[in-house]
């Protein structure tokens, strides 16, 4: 069906915020906003941290595009204010938004749905001192990760391979949240999958295989330089690109996900099994950004992916009537 973008009204595509993904959003911002324009869309920039969200309502705003990355932009709270300011946005619902921000609640989500993922140990702040830190590999062998549940980007993620690493590990992951997550860490390929749409509408796009130099898929490297490889197509045997996108929509959906999404998963060498890492609600949207590039191995360009994404915009619920 084609998209009216007459009827898509004003529109602000929220980008940079507070968070510590900061520089990246107002990269990804900056993209969705000349896309819209190119589209004929009335969009205009907005940054939360410079200006009150209350604004929105006041300056005539219709609908959000959410182009933030991280707290405050992808962990449910800018969803609630919009809720409470009725104007609908892009991209997963306030429950939604705020357990895929945490990704050990979206582990428990996952597991209780039997959908794999690697096992883990949460280290919470009373959890972190070094008779409890050294047990870690014990349970999860090495090498193991370490990461905050709640930052995105790769950010405060370490890679431990020995005992003598797990407490510096910890304090760097405890820097970013006070909660610390440890996990099993899967030997094998790393790939992505982008999912769009809601409900019974859902689908999987195309799998990206990702090849990092020294497999260091990390923040320099996702979005500041071109060492990265990916293959999309991927590459993979049919019937493996199958499986992964029918876990990735079943981890979508398990999470109440909506509008669009991104998973990231590893394949174990060992036996080709996927593991699901984590979801983005509000996956990026840069040059390197990978949705993009996943849409465009269906023919969507980034425009028009722009556009559908800005047309699925929607609250959790309609609001409701003032009883007088």
């Amino acid at each position: 069906m084609a998209i009216q973008v007459s009827e898509l009204g004003k529109v602000a595509v929220l980008m940079g915020g507070s968070s510590a993904e900061r520089e990246v959003s107002l990269m990804s911002g900056q993209g969705v906003l000349q896309a819209l324009l190119s589209k004929g869309v009335d969009a205009h920039p907005f940054d939360p941290a410079g200006r009150d969200l209350s604004e929105l309502r006041q300056a005539g705003f219709a609908r959000c595009f959410i182009a933030l990355h991280g707290r405050h932009g992808e962990d449910g709270t800018v969803q609630g204010a919009l809720e409470l300011l009725g104007i609908p946005y892009t991209g997963s619902g306030v429950m939604a938004s705020s357990v895929a921000m945490d990704k050990v609640m979206t582990k428990r989500l996952w597991l209780a749905d039997g959908l794999p993922t690697p096992r883990y140990v949460c280290l919470s702040p009373d959890r972190q001192g070094r008779e409890v830190v050294r047990t870690v590999p014990d349970t999860l062998g090495l090498p193991l990760i370490v990461k905050p549940p709640r930052e995105g980007s790769s950010i405060g993620v370490t890679k431990v391979n020995g005992y003598s690493e797990m407490q510096e590990a910890v304090s760097l992951s405890a820097r970013y949240d006070p909660d610390v997550l440890c996990e099993e860490f899967i030997v094998g390929e790393e790939v992505t999958c982008p999912v769009l749409g809601t409900g019974l509408n859902a689908r999987a796009l195309p799998v990206i295989r990702i090849a990092a130099p020294d497999g260091a898929y990390d923040y320099q490297n996702k979005y500041f330089t071109d060492d990265v490889k990916y293959q999309c197509p991927s590459g993979l045997p049919p019937e493996e690109e199958a499986e992964i996108q029918r876990i990735v929509l079943a981890a979508y959906l398990s999470l109440g996900c909506r509008g669009w999404g991104r998973a990231d998963l590893m394949i174990r060498a060992s036996d080709r099994k996927p593991f699901l890492l984590e979801m983005n609600t509000s996956p990026g949207m840069t040059g390197h950004s990978l949705v993009p590039m996943s849409a465009r191995a269906t023919g969507l360009s980034y425009e028009d992916l722009c556009l559908q994404v800005l047309a699925s915009a929607a609250l959790d619920s309609a609001p409701a009537a003032v009883q007088g």
